[in-house]
C-alpha cells in the first residue's frame, strides 16, 4: 500500500481548497509526527539497538537480493527451495499467479528503489546498468495489466525517480540520461490497448508483444475485472504523464477512476470485488476493505496527494464514511453486500486487508487503526505469520502466507504516526519470526501451511520490494536514509514518487465538473491535517488503553494454542486433519475422523453425510479438533456454493415418442462452451467404449457427430471431454456412477476443471445423476435411436415434433395447446395425454396454471446454515465435482415413494397430483425463505 512517508508536525491546518503545491510541501497529507507524542508505556529502544535491528534487515536483504542475483537472475523470481530462476512455462502453471511474470527480470526492477532506500547506491547502479542491458519488454507473453503496472512500471518510475536524485547530487548516476523513463514510457505504450473498451476499464491481461484480441495474443476475451485491478493505476500512469509531458497516460487512469465512481452502489456507496468491464454490471457484489478493493481506496487517496484533484478526497471520503458505517466491525473488518450492507458477506478475513491500519493512519483516523493492527498482531503471535485467511474467531481459514509486507506497512505508519516503541517490538517480532521460519538457505520461501511450518518453492518480488524498505525505514532515524524520503509517496507496491509531480505537466484538469461531484455533501470532509493534541488528549498511555482489551481477544476466540500444537509436533505427533485435506476414501482419515468422535455415512445417492458426537471422541482435544474439523467443512461447503455457482442445465428428449415432453435437470461444467451464452447442442446420443471415457474411444465411428454419453469415474472430467471430442462427439453426458443418486434427492454436481488450461474443450459437457441417465439409457434399449437437445433450460417443442406426433383421439387434439414442457423427476409416470378433467387447472383454490407451475420452478431454496454439530453433507469429496447452489429447476415432483421406474407406457398420472405437490415445495420454499429473513 501506502503513502506520503512524511513525519512532518501537521498540528496546523492548510487552508481549505489551498493550492496543492503549498499542501504537498507542507504536510504530505495526514502522515503525524513521529517525535510529537509518546503514546506507550513501554520502554524507548535505544539507539544501539534500533540500529542493530536495521543492520539485520540489510542482512536478510543481502540474503534474498544476493540469492536471487546468483541463483535465478535473469529470471523473473527466485524458487529459494530449489535454488533456481522461475521463468514462465518452463514451470508448472501456478494459474493467475504467473500473470505476474513478463520474463522480464521482475525481481530486479521491483528491487531497484529498495537498493537506494538500504543505501547500497552501489549495487543500484549496477542494477539499473543490468536493466538498462538485460530486459525486453517486448516479449510474447500475457501478463496482468494490474500486476506489470504495480510492480514494473511502478518499478521503472521509482528507479527513476531515485536514479535523477543521485544524479543531481553529484555522486553516482553521473551517466544517468531517463533510460528507465524511455523504457516506462514504452511499457505504458504496450498496456494502453488494455483500455480500448467501451467503459474505459482496462481488459485484466495483455500480451506484450501482441496486445488485445489479435489470434496471436491469446487473450482479450475476459469480461470481468476486479475493482483494485482498474483503480490502482492512476499514480504509475500520472506519474508518467507528469515526467514525460504525454497526457494521455494520466486520462486512461482517470477515466477508469471516474467509471468505478459512476457504478458504486448509490445508497451504500460501497463497490463490489468484480465488475463487467463491457456493461459496467457488477460480477461479485460483496465489498470489504481486502483482496480485489484494497488498493482502489488506497488510489483515491493518494491521487489527492500527489495530483491536488480535490475530487479524489471526496471520493474517498465518501467510501471511507462508508467502509466504517458497514464494514468496520472493530477490531474486525467484515465483506458485506453492496446492496444489503447490513448483512455480512463471509465469516473471514483475508490477510491483504492488513494494509487498512496504515491507510487509516494517512487519513488521521487513529484509533480503528490501533485496534485493527493490534488484533492482527495477536493473529501473527499466535501463528507466527497472518494466515493468508482466517475466520472471525481467529483460527486459519487458507493457510498459506507468501510472505505478504502490508502488516509491516501498517506497523511503520503507526510508528511514523504515533512514536510509540511498542510498534519497534512488533517490527522486531517480524524480523524474528522471518529469519526463524521462512529463511532457507538460498533465501526466504513463502509459507505453505502457517500451521505446520512447511514451505513453499517460491519468493515474491514484492518481498524484496515492499517488506524490507518499511521494516529498514521503522528502525532508521533520518540520517540513516541519504534522501528525505518525506519527498515522496509510497505506491501500493512501495515504490517512490517524488510529490513535486503534483506542479509538473498539469495539462489535466484538476477537478471534475460534473454534477456527480458537486451533489456531494463535504460540509464534514477533513481539509486539515490532524492536531496530534487531537488524536490524542495529553494522554501519553492512549495508544496503550486501546490495544490492551485486544491482547487476548486471539486465544479467548480460539482457544487452541499454537504452543500445544508445536508441542505435539515436538513429540511426534502429526497435526490436526484440516476440511480441505480431507478424502472420503482414505483409510488414515477415517480413522481419524472417529478419534475426533466424527461419523461417515455413506448415501444411497453418493453424497457423505458427517455426524459429530463429542462423547464418542478419544479425549478432549480430539473432541475439540473434530468441532474445528466440522466448522471447517461448513465453511468450506458454504464457500464453494457462493463461489463456483452456475445455474442447472437440461437435457431434453425431443426423439418420438418424447417430443421434447422429457427434460432432465443436469449439472453444468466449468469448461467447454457456456451453454447459456451459446446456441444449445442437439444431436443423437451414443454410448462410448470405453464407457469411462477415461482412454483414447474404440468406437469412434459410433459417436462421431453425435452426442457421447461416458460414466463417471476413474478420471478428471475434463479428460473424459478431450477424449469424446477427439472421436468426433458434438456434446457429452457424464451418467453418475453411483447407482440411485437423483437430483431431487442429491444437489447438482457441476463438473470441475483438471486444474490445467480447459480452452481447448470446445464441446458442451453436462452431468445427469443414475436415475436421469437412466431413462437415457432405458429409452436407448427401447427406441435405438434418441435425440436429446442440450441447453441451458427446456425449450418448447418445435412444429417438427407437433407434425411427427399424430393424436390419438379428438380429446388429445384439444389438449395439445394446454400441455405444457415438464420436466420430471425419475420417479414421476410420463405424463403423455390428458382427459379434458384433467386438463382443468384451476378447478380448486390450490390449483396453479401451467404458467404458475413455470414461474414456480425458478424459485431457489435459500442456502442453509448448518450447526457444528448438525448432520453435515460434504461437497463432493472426490475431488472431481464441486456442489451448485441448489438452484434445482424441478418444475415437476412428485413423493419418491410414487414409481420406482419410469413407466413408458400410455399410463397417465393426474394433473392434480403432480400441481398438490408443488405446492408442497412452493411452500416448503417459502418457509425457507422466511426462516432465512
Amino acid at each position: 500500500m501506502s503513502a506520503a512517508g512524511g513525519g512532518r508536525d501537521c498540528g496546523s491546518p492548510v487552508p481549505q481548497r489551498a493550492p496543492w503545491s503549498l499542501v504537498a510541501a507542507t504536510a504530505a497529507l495526514c502522515l503525524l509526527s513521529a517525535t510529537s507524542v509518546r503514546t506507550a508505556a513501554a520502554a524507548p529502544m535505544s539507539r544501539e539497538e534500533k540500529q542493530k535491528l536495521g543492520n539485520q534487515v540489510l542482512e536478510m536483504f543481502d540474503h534474498a537480493y544476493g540469492n536471487y542475483m546468483e541463483h535465478a537472475y535473469p529470471a523473473d523470481e527466485l524458487m529459494p527451495l530449489t535454488c533456481r530462476g522461475r521463468v514462465r512455462g518452463q514451470e508448472p502453471s501456478r494459474g493467475d499467479v504467473d500473470d505476474a511474470l513478463g520474463k522480464f527480470s521482475l525481481t530486479l526492477i521491483d528491487s531497484l528503489d529498495t537498493l537506494v532506500v538500504l543505501n547500497k547506491t552501489k549495487e543500484f547502479e549496477d542494477a539499473v546498468r543490468k536493466v538498462l542491458r538485460d530486459v525486453n519488454l517486448d516479449n510474447d507473453v500475457v501478463v496482468s495489466v494490474f500486476e506489470t503496472n504495480i510492480r514494473v512500471l511502478g518499478g521503472l518510475l521509482g528507479g527513476h525517480s531515485l536514479a535523477i536524485m543521485l544524479k543531481e547530487k553529484g555522486e553516482y548516476m553521473q551517466w544517468y540520461n531517463d533510460e528507465l523513463l524511455q523504457m516506462a514510457k514504452q511499457l505504458g505504450y504496450k498496456l494502453l490497448p488494455a483500455f480500448n473498451t467501451t467503459s474505459g476499464l482496462p481488459y485484466p491481461r495483455i500480451n506484450l508483444k501482441f496486445g488485445i484480441r489479435k489470434p496471436e495474443a491469446r487473450t482479450g476475451t475476459e469480461t470481468d475485472t476486479c475493482t483494485a485491478c482498474a483503480g490502482t493505476l492512476i499514480l504509475e500512469f500520472a506519474a508518467l504523464s507528469r515526467f514525460t509531458g504525454a497526457t494521455i497516460f494520466e486520462e486512461y487512469a482517470r477515466k477508469a477512476l471516474d467509471f468505478l465512481w459512476e457504478k458504486r452502489q448509490r445508497s451504500s456507496n460501497l463497490v463490489g470485488v468484480t465488475i463487467n468491464i463491457h456493461t459496467g454490471d457488477w460480477v461479485r457484489k460483496d465489498s470489504g476493505v481486502g483482496a480485489g478493493i484494497d488498493s482502489y481506496y488506497e488510489y483515491l487517496l493518494k491521487a489527492y496527494v500527489l495530483l491536488g484533484d480535490d475530487s479524489f478526497l471526496e471520493r474517498f471520503n465518501t467510501h471511507y464514511n462508508a467502509i466504517m458505517r458497514y464494514i468496520s466491525q472493530p477490531p474486525l473488518l467484515l465483506d458485506v453486500h453492496i446492496h444489503k450492507p447490513m448483512l455480512n458477506a463471509r465469516t473471514w478475513m483475508d490477510a491483504l486487508l492488513a494494509f487498512f491500519p496504515g491507510l487509516q493512519v494517512l487519513k488521521g483516523d487513529i484509533r480503528p487503526a490501533i485496534e485493527t493492527h493490534e488484533m492482527l498482531y495477536q493473529v501473527i503471535k499466535k501463528h507466527n505469520f497472518l494466515p493468508e485467511a482466517f475466520t472471525t474467531d481467529f483460527r486459519v481459514h487458507w493457510a498459506q502466507h507468501p510472505l505478504r509486507p502490508e502488516f509491516a506497512e501498517s506497523t511503520y505508519f503507526l510508528y511514523k504516526a504515533t512514536g510509540d516503541p511498542y510498534y519497534l517490538e512488533v517490527g522486531k517480532t517480524l524480523i524474528e519470526n522471518l529469519n526463524k521460519y521462512a529463511r532457507v538457505p538460498c533465501g526466504f520461501a513463502a509459507m505453505k501451511d502457517v500451521r505446520t511450518g512447511s514451505h513453499e518453492d517460491r519468493m515474491d518480488s514484492f518481498f524484496l520490494a515492499e517488506m524490507f524498505k518499511y521494516l529498514y525505514l521503522l528502525f532508521a532515524d533520518k540520517e540513516d536514509i541519504i534522501f528525505d524520503i518525506e519527498d515522496y509517496i509510497f505506491t501500493t507496491e512501495a515504490h517512490l514518487l517524488p510529490l513535486w509531480l503534483s506542479t509538473t505537466n498539469q495539462s489535466i484538469s484538476k477537478k471534475n465538473t460534473t454534477s456527480e461531484y458537486t451533489e456531494l455533501d463535504d460540509s464534514n470532509f477533513d481539509w486539515t491535517c490532524p492536531n496530534t493534541q487531537i488524536l490524542f488528549p495529553h494522554d501519553p498511555l492512549y495508544a496503550q488503553r486501546i490495544r490492551e482489551p485486544l491482547k487476548n481477544v486471539v486465544d479467548k476466540s480460539c482457544p487452541r494454542g499454537i504452543i500445544r500444537v508445536e508441542e505435539s509436533f515436538r513429540s511426534g505427533a502429526k497435526p490436526p486433519l484440516r476440511a480441505r485435506d480431507f478424502m472420503a476414501t482414505n483409510p488414515e482419515h477415517l480413522e481419524i475422523l472417529k478419534k475426533m468422535g466424527v461419523s461417515l455415512i455413506h448415501l444411497k445417492d453418493g453424497r457423505v453425510q458427517l455426524v459429530q458426537h463429542a462423547i464418542q471422541a478419544a479425549s478432549s482435544i480430539d473432541a475439540e479438533d473434530g468441532l474445528r474439523f466440522m466448522q471447517e467443512m461448513i465453511e468450506l461447503s458454504s464457500q464453494q456454493q457462493k463461489e463456483q455457482q452456475l445455474p442447472p442445465r437440461a437435457v431434453q428428449i425431443v426423439s418420438h415418442p418424447f417430443f421434447g415432453r422429457v427434460v432432465l435437470t443436469a449439472g453444468p461444467a466449468q469448461f467447454g462452451p457456456d451453454l447459456s451464452k451459446h446456441k444449445e447442442t442437439r444431436g443423437f446420443v451414443a454410448s462410448s467404449k470405453p464407457y469411462n471415457g477415461c482412454s483414447e474411444l474404440t468406437n469412434p465411428e459410433a459417436v462421431m457427430g453425435k452426442i457421447a454419453l461416458v460414466q463417471r469415474g476413474q478420471c478428471m472430467f475434463a479428460e473424459k471431454a478431450r477424449n469424446i471430442q477427439n472421436a468426433g462427439a458434438i456434446g457429452g453426458i457424464v451418467i453418475d456412477d453411483n447407482e440411485g443418486s437423483s437430483s431431487d434427492t442429491a444437489p447438482l454436481f457441476q463438473m470441475a476443471g483438471d486444474g490445467k488450461d480447459t480452452d481447448d474443450i470446445r464441446i458442451p459437457m453436462l452431468f445427469l445423476f443414475s436415475k436421469e441417465g437412466s431413462i437415457i439409457l432405458d429409452a436407448i434399449r427401447e427406441y435405438e435411436e434418441v435425440e436429446v437437445l442440450l441447453s441451458d433450460k427446456a425449450k418448447d417443442r418445435d412444429p417438427e415434433m407437433d407434425n411427427e406426433e399424430q393424436p390419438s383421439s379428438e380429446n388429445d387434439s384439444q389438449n395439445q395447446s394446454a400441455e405444457q414442457i415438464i420436466s420430471i423427476s425419475p420417479t414421476v409416470d410420463l405424463v403423455d395425454q390428458e382427459t379434458p378433467e384433467e386438463s382443468s387447472l384451476n378447478s380448486s383454490p390450490e390449483s396453479l396454471s401451467p404458467a404458475d407451475i413455470e414461474d414456480a420452478a425458478d424459485v431457489s431454496p435459500p442456502e442453509q446454515t448448518s450447526s457444528p454439530t448438525a448432520n453435515h453433507e460434504t461437497p463432493s469429496l472426490d475431488g472431481e465435482c464441486t456442489d451448485l447452489d441448489n438452484q434445482l429447476e424441478e418444475q415437476s415432483e412428485t413423493e419418491e415413494n410414487s414409481s420406482p421406474e419410469v413407466s413408458w407406457d400410455k399410463k397417465a398420472q393426474p394433473i392434480d397430483s403432480i400441481l398438490a405437490d408443488w405446492n408442497e415445495d412452493i411452500e416448503a420454499f417459502e418457509m425457507m425463505e422466511k426462516d432465512e429473513l
